[in-house]
């Protein structure tokens, strides 16, 4: 599989790119967001890696770019900033993970294998998911609230995508990161609920009926009520 790694700081190009051709990934590197916009836009990429303090066009900026052009390429941002709003900040602009730094090389080539699973997985048979008057569409991705378009980020859609499959479950907050961003520890962080508050805004701020409901002390869950 070939990946993109747009990254300045030659100690990390070397150990990232030392790292990933062992394990039998071809790697192309960018030393600038610029030269990083060129290569991702003219070349298939299976994934790519990005830095977020980035020389010529930073990383967030590049980011939004490339999903607006190839909306299908998984990117993993790396930042040295590691509060909720840095976090949700790469996130909103349609980063698929993210890994603070400094991180260790199997950490990352983890969050790659998932993220591959993620996109290069088998399609379901499920088609549709209804909830009340909640419709989402797994082949096209796109969601509906009484009849109408509902707009979600990437990281809304696959939250509220988690949380519909699993109607009526209640979701502690350790579930939610391992399941919609990957990770399998506690942040510290306040992300998910963030994005739990971005979501009820959007699907649930206009109808009397509220599907998005807190457990209070265990977590969240989708349900008619």
């Amino acid at each position: 599989m070939n990946l993109l790694l747009v990254e300045d700081e030659p100690n990390v190009v070397s150990v990232v790119v030392r790292g990933l051709s062992a394990e039998g990934f071809n790697v192309s590197v960018a030393p600038d967001g610029t030269t990083g916009e060129k290569m991702a836009l003219a070349n298939h990429f299976d994934l790519i890696i990005l830095d977020i303090m980035l020389p010529g066009i930073n990383g967030l900026e590049l980011c939004k770019i490339i999903k607006k052009e190839k909306p299908n390429v998984p990117i993993i941002m790396l930042t040295a900033l590691g509060t909720t709003e840095n976090v949700v900040n790469g996130l909103d602009n349609g980063a698929d993970d993210y890994l603070i730094k400094p991180f260790k090389f199997a950490e990352l080539s983890a969050r790659i294998r998932m993220l591959l699973r993620r996109y290069n997985g088998a399609t379901t048979p499920d088609q549709l998911i209804n909830i009340g008057s909640l419709q989402i569409n797994l082949t096209a991705k796109s969601v509906k609230r009484d009849g109408t378009e509902v707009t979600l980020t990437a990281t809304e859609y696959r939250l509220l995508e988690f949380m519909a499959r699993n109607k009526s479950k209640i979701l502690s907050r350790i579930d939610i990161l391992e399941n919609v961003w990957d990770i399998d520890f506690n942040l510290g962080t306040n992300v998910v609920d963030v994005y739990v508050n971005y979501l009820r805004k959007k699907i649930d701020k206009n109808s009397d009926q509220k599907l998005i409901h807190t457990a209070v002390g265990l977590g969240y869950v989708l349900k008619e009520t």
